[in-house]
């Protein structure tokens, strides 16, 4: 293991996705890769070293390029007290130097840490689909993750949490335009077995067809980024209830936890115990495996993945709720939006917010009844 103070030229390709995109597309993914790797270096830079792309969507996605430096690099500090490399001061052993969530620490852990570059969060404010906000992140560096090996930074500087916040974001969209880019140098570029002709190869620069692609790459990328605050979810106003009124709402709540609607009992179980057996992946997993067709506990099938990095298939499992430990948070604004949103990258569905009760949906009231019964749950062990 290499220690943190220590110099790094490149990043790591992340060979996980490259395999896993030969194995759909049926071509190799070598020379996509390879030129992918390039482009990207090029557009944000080295573990040491790290760059900006110089697009007005990209400007808007991070608070600060300096913190990039801060966060960036091996451990030191300055005269001043200011801290650097806090990134591989606190979170290489889990993350990893690319983010990748294939630390030294990870094999140990359960669930394993986030891999970022799929550009994907489950704890958030902002709907299924869309990235979290700088505030999110902030708030998850401070607060920790309860039930997960992921401890609360609160001590640190505000300021270090800021430059730390900035480097989530940029490992992740690093990360991100890597794997868009190489299955657009397959999908749209004529990249298999050999090299395309020069107008179609994947360029930093904008002047050919490949550069374009690129470009267009990392502003969709940015753009989502630099937007996720206007896709916050908005949670109605919560009653507070006591007395019978909050006993008629647990009961309620009760009823629609095992309801066709929301059925959470069918994978929470029927006391919210998660004691039913799951075979399901997140997302993560599943690209690696039952994605494309691949049995995860097929171990001939699974050596070229683990050797290229992946960490080895667990199945999911869901939350049990009567130990009152949520990894996103067990407030009521959290509880509302896990259930209207579903939980990124997991098997949780969204149930749909209905202005009527129709059988397709729960309204908002119907909605905190659930919350209420499910606080209730969380409570009374």
């Amino acid at each position: 293991m290499v220690g943190c103070d220590s110099r790094f030229d490149t990043f790591q390709p992340n060979e996980v996705f490259s395999l896993a995109l030969a194995k759909t597309r049926s071509t190799s993914t070598d020379l996509a890769s390879q030129d992918a790797s390039r482009v990207v270096e090029e557009l944000y830079g080295t573990p040491d070293e790290p760059l900006w792309p110089d697009l007005p969507a990209a400007k808007k996605a991070v608070s600060d390029e300096r913190n990039l430096f801060r966060s960036s690099g091996p451990v030191s500090s300055e005269k001043d007290g200011t801290h650097l490399g806090l990134f591989r001061e606190h979170c290489v052993t889990c993350h990893a130097l690319e983010g990748s969530g294939a630390g030294p620490a990870s094999a140990f852990q359960n669930p394993y840490p986030r891999d970022f570059r799929h550009g994907v969060f489950k704890w958030k404010s902002t709907k299924r689909g869309h990235k979290p906000t700088r505030r999110d992140i902030r708030e998850l560096l401070v607060r920790g993750i309860p039930g997960t090996a992921m401890p609360s930074f609160a001590l640190l500087e505000p300021e270090d949490l800021d430059a730390l916040v900035d480097y989530v974001v940029f490992l992740s969209a690093r990360g991100e335009v890597e794997r868009r880019v190489t299955a657009a140098a397959i999908d749209e570029l004529d990249y298999g077995e050999t090299s395309p002709v020069a107008e179609l190869m994947l360029s930093s620069q904008s002047g050919t067809e490949g550069g374009q692609v690129v470009q267009d790459v990392v502003g969709r990328v940015h753009t989502d980024w630099a937007e996720a605050e206007e896709h916050e979810v908005v949670v109605p106003y919560f009653p507070e209830l006591s007395g019978e009124q909050l006993a008629a709402s647990v009961t309620r709540g009760k009823a629609f936890f095992h309801g066709k609607v929301a059925n959470c009992a069918g994978c929470h179980g029927p006391a919210g115990d998660g004691s039913l057996p799951t075979l399901d992946y997140d997302d993560w997993t599943k690209e690696y495996t039952t994605r494309i067709g691949l049995t995860p506990d097929d171990r001939a099938a699974m050596k070229p993945f683990r050797d290229a990095g992946a960490l080895r298939p667990r199945t999911i499992a869901p939350r049990t709720l009567g130990d009152g430990v949520f990894h996103g948070g067990g407030d009521s604004a959290s509880l509302y939006r896990r259930i209207t949103q579903g939980i990124a990258g997991t098997p949780m569905p969204a149930v749909e917010v209905v202005s009527e009760s129709n059988g397709k949906g729960l309204t908002d009231g119907q909605i905190w009844d659930l919350v209420r019964y499910v606080q209730q749950l969380s409570t009374s062990h």
